[in-house]
């Protein structure tokens, strides 16, 4: 293990059997809504709440690093205390292959959906849970039901499942032949013409599209519209199934529209 005192953070650089032990996972898991997932690391923001818990944290912390490293704890705590207000990163040691998780994605109609593991994680659920907490309707350590029954809960759900690397972990998504049918129903007898029947009311659904709020302005529409085309390209889902390539198409192709429609409106 390393510990670097930035004038921004605190950089933990450690193995996965360290996150894995209860002092580190307790104190991650009272973050969980506070915490921004990277592939090789996590991101912990400070919450007022919470001093307590991240002052023993530290102290844990403090000890572990001492006794691995044969030096004076007491007086590396008061440095690292130092730095109370900052974030704290945990990174992964970059040696480490990561290893791969299958997550099964199920859905009950247009509406609902099932995300499932085959054996407890707490990390993966964690990401999800910071990920979807507004839409998920129940919950355990294997599973959450989320409700997708408007299309900015759908949005939300495909930005979470774009992300493929969590920490250690690989993840693969397993679903069958009718999730994205039954999941996408509505538009599949979708064209752009059937936008076009109230103009008010196709510019809301062009903002929501975009993620802007209402009115908002060409810089943002611009940065947003840039930054969905890039996640949605289907280029860079080439070799994943027929179903999420063509939804993937569409999705750019309805990004392109509402852009076009926007930029001429404002």
């Amino acid at each position: 293990m390393e510990i670097v005192l930035r004038n921004n953070l605190i950089l933990i650089t450690t193995c996965f059997d360290t996150l894995n032990s209860f002092w580190m996972k307790e104190f991650l898991n009272h973050h969980a809504r506070g915490m921004l997932f990277l592939p090789k690391a996590v991101l912990v923001f400070r919450n007022e709440t919470l001093r307590d818990i991240r002052e023993e944290f530290l102290t844990q912390l403090s000890q572990h690093h001492a006794k691995t490293h044969d030096f004076d704890h007491e007086f590396f705590l008061r440095s690292m205390l130092k730095f109370g207000t900052q974030p704290i990163k945990i990174e992964l040691n970059k040696l480490e292959e990561p290893e791969i998780l299958k997550v099964n994605l199920y859905a009950y109609d247009k509406g609902t959906v099932l995300i499932s593991l085959n054996h407890p994680n707490s990390w993966v659920i964690n990401y999800l849970r910071s990920q979807l907490e507004v839409y998920v309707e129940r919950g355990t350590d294997v599973s959450l039901v989320i409700d997708v029954s408007d299309y900015k809960a759908k949005t939300r759900l495909e930005r979470a499942l774009n992300k493929r690397h969590i920490l250690h972990y690989q993840i693969q998504y397993i679903y069958d032949n009718h999730f994205m049918s039954k999941l996408y129903s509505d538009f599949a007898n979708f064209s752009f013409g059937d936008l076009c029947r109230d103009e008010e009311e196709e510019n809301t659904k062009f903002y929501t599209v975009l993620e802007c709020p209402i009115g908002a302005s060409q810089d943002a529409l611009k940065k947003s519209y840039k930054k969905l085309v890039k996640v949605y390209h289907p280029d860079k889902i080439i070799h994943e199934s027929p179903n999420m390539v063509t939804h993937y198409t569409q999705k750019f192709q309805l990004l392109r529209e509402a852009y076009e429609a926007l930029r001429i409106v404002s």
